[in-house]
């Protein structure tokens, strides 16, 4: 099952509502997978900051001082926005690696969600109502966004094993489906230096993505090469800073309906996720072919 939602604004007078369009369609995703949902957000970039969003189990005891602690453990100005279980924070670009193994010596029960100029990962186990208003999504704006339901298969239910998953800069990914060869893709991108936080199948993919992207390939590439690479079930749904894509492997046996209008590029599980979009009674509406690459850059999309 698993329920996926997309969501790519064109128009940018859409930008202040994409949190509340977005939470709308995946809690209308709800019944395909109520054990855990995520966000991700695509706001828009600080050319001077950089952010990593981070959860925690006991967030009262690991982000009381942890703006103090951070900063005085980096050397640099930090600022923390505690977001219920999450945080957001804001460094300078060249200390966010620093910043993280820091956080893993000071705060080990900390966990990075994303890290990147504009994406933020919210995450946790129940249902998407509840997921969304604990972080108040609806409030928040962007350019694109990503979200999911999930019902496991391949691995226990916790936060980290919740959709989106991010393996690199301002990217992630959301799946439904089933790899059957993520084992031995594991074992081939540790040994290129890529780093897991789960079993989870899903991760895999996000990291195969990550590591085709660092070979110079932008995220239509890498995609197309995901089609040959990896086996199994899955449809897709990615992000990175500018860019939203789609894949549905060859067989295409997973769900999805797409919408397109001269405001935005929906995807949806369902036709049902997109008919409360502005504008949805005239969209060009379409179910992605199998093994075919669905991608668009903002500086492509006017």
């Amino acid at each position: 099952m698993c329920g996926i939602v997309g969501l790519f604004l064109k128009d940018r007078a859409l930008e202040p509502h994409l949190g509340a369009l977005l939470s709308d369609m995946l809690v209308t995703m709800t019944d395909r997978g109520p054990d855990s949902a995520g966000i991700a957000i695509y706001g828009a970039p600080d050319p001077v900051r950089a952010k990593l969003t981070v959860q925690s189990p006991y967030p009262a005891r690991d982000f009381e001082n942890l703006e103090h602690d951070l900063g005085a453990a980096i050397g640099d100005t930090v600022e923390v926005i505690v977001k219920n279980t999450h945080a957001v924070i804001s460094v300078d670009p060249e200390w966010v690696g620093v910043a993280r193994a820091v956080l893993a010596s000071i705060r080990p029960d900390v966990r990075v969600m994303s890290s990147g100029e504009t994406i933020e990962i919210y995450k946790e186990t129940g249902l998407p109502k509840d997921v969304v208003g604990r972080f108040d999504i609806r409030s928040m704006g962007g350019t694109h966004g990503i979200g999911h339901t999930r019902m496991a298969t391949e691995s226990a239910v916790t936060t980290l094993g919740a959709h989106p998953f991010s393996t690199g800069a301002d990217q992630c990914l959301v799946h439904n489906g089933s790899l059957s060869n993520h084992n031995n893709l594991r074992r081939e991108l540790v040994r290129e230096g890529m780093t897991f936080e789960t079993e989870n199948d899903s991760e895999v993919a996000a990291a195969y993505l990550t590591a085709e992207m660092a070979r110079g390939k932008n995220l239509g590439q890498a995609l197309d090469g995901a089609v040959k690479d990896l086996d199994g079930f899955f449809t897709f749904v990615v992000g990175t800073k500018s860019g939203f894509g789609v894949l549905r492997d060859a067989i295409a046996c997973k769900p999805a309906v797409m919408a397109e209008t001269d405001q935005y590029v929906a995807f949806g599980s369902e036709y049902r996720a997109l008919v409360n979009l502005p504008g949805i009674e005239t969209a060009r509406i379409w179910e992605p072919e199998p093994a075919t690459v669905y991608f668009w850059e903002h500086e492509k999309a006017a």
